[in-house]
């Protein structure tokens, strides 16, 4: 076997077969998206031709075998790097911990769906080697660019999210919602403790989370449609964008986890009242009975919007939604009886019945949340150790390494 000589950026040439740190890393989250990663690593290769580069596709676990299709890849061409995560779910964290698993000294976020330019890459690149900006963002709302064939529900709900980020960042910024963009080391590392490992969107809160705030380009380029698997795009993915930047806006005092259960927590409350309304004004049921059953409805109503909101990440389907349901429903239990008692006593002692239904409510939500993300959401994490529930399988280069392109 041959020795393997150094090399360096300096050294790559088209068609070198000699190893070389790579320059640059392009990180891929992935979820469902098998069917394009052969055009994808393609498509990279032809645009960064010269360039030492390295992809780094960041898995979920996805059931159509994404992980495994992008293994065989990487014992074929070894600047495919993969990491496969273990019983978690997250593009943000799939985003950060992608770029701290290379040495890469500038770092690139892409899509996998084919819909981002990588013709844009080595002029991204290109302003980053020059030293005046520490982020490049490719930005579909700049003079130039465009959504392309996006449907008309897509744009509405990217244009929502797009104001409500550039509320909080101010002018300066016209794509916070880029998921297509590249940054210097530098910013990652001094960032990377302050990033929210929930969400979607990864860019707004890098650039909200960066002291002092980053200097910053944007580059033009039109969104292509996608040709194979679905958008992750959609009103909770908007609204967990607001949760964030409220989160941000409030100096990081409260999680957001806490702050989506607390949104969660609002639509199961309004649901217990109108059925407390509906039945105990109604004449339906005496008023512990209403309470109960407002109870059981707003538990229920809890259990969907977390399961789709707070806890998405983890989110239960099929089977494990049902069982997940009536634990769900077994660990609150005791919250349910605190609640209908604490509502019952305080409405004989004279409190209206609204206000002591909130009451009642207010104790019964305390107890369902610290129940359920301490058993409900955590159980199948429970049941692999924590030194594999992230697991990453390097393929091919060693950590840090890649080919000429």
């Amino acid at each position: 076997m041959e020795g393997r000589r150094p090399a360096g950026p300096d050294t790559c040439r088209p068609g070198d077969a000699a190893r070389a740190v790579a320059e640059l890393a392009i990180v891929v989250p992935t979820y469902q998206e098998r069917g394009n990663l052969e055009r994808l690593v393609a498509a990279i290769a032809a645009a960064l031709e010269g360039v030492a580069f390295e992809i780094v596709l960041v898995d979920d676990s996805s059931p159509d075998g994404t992980a495994r299709a992008a293994r065989a890849m990487a014992r074929r061409d070894p600047r495919i790097r993969v990491i496969e995560r273990l019983h978690r779910r997250g593009l943000a964290s799939a985003c950060v911990e992608g770029m701290l698993a290379t040495s890469a000294p500038y770092l690139a976020v892409m899509d996998a769906d084919l819909q981002h330019d990588e013709r844009l890459l080595p002029a991204m690149l290109s302003a980053l080697r020059a030293g005046n900006v520490d982020l490049v963002i490719g930005s579909r709302y700049a003079p130039g660019g465009g959504t392309g064939a996006w449907d008309r529900r897509r744009v509405r709900i990217s244009r929502a999210g797009t104001r409500l980020a550039r509320l909080v960042l101010g002018a300066g910024v016209s794509d916070p919602l880029s998921g297509f963009f590249m940054l210097d080391r530098s910013l990652l590392d001094r960032t990377a403790r302050r990033l929210s490992s929930n969400g979607f969107k990864i860019l707004a809160d890098l650039i909200l989370s960066a002291e002092p705030r980053p200097r910053l380009v944007e580059l033009a380029y039109v969104m292509r449609t996608r040709l194979e698997g679905a958008s992750k795009l959609d009103t909770v993915a908007v609204l967990d964008l607001l949760l964030l930047l409220a989160h941000k806006s409030l100096g990081r005092l409260l999680p957001p986890r806490f702050l989506r259960f607390l949104a969660a927590g609002t639509v199961g409350a309004c649901v217990h009242v109108a059925v407390l309304a509906a039945l105990h004004l109604g004449s339906v049921v005496g008023f512990a009975a209403a309470q109960a059953s407002a109870a059981g409805a707003a538990m229920t109503v809890n259990f969907a919007v977390n399961n789709r909101l707070t806890y998405r990440e983890r989110r239960l389907r099929g089977w494990a939604e049902l069982r997940g349901l009536l634990l769900f429903y077994a660990v609150s239990v005791a919250g349910a009886f605190a609640n209908v008692a604490t509502a019952d006593a305080l409405f004989h002692l004279g409190l209206a019945w609204y206000a002591a239904g909130a009451a009642g409510a207010a104790v019964g939500a305390v107890w369902n949340f610290a129940t359920s993300s301490a058993l409900v959401w955590r159980s199948a994490q429970r049941a692999v150790p924590r030194s594999v529930r992230a697991r990453s399988v390097v393929s091919a280069a060693p950590a840090g390494e890649g080919v000429c392109g």
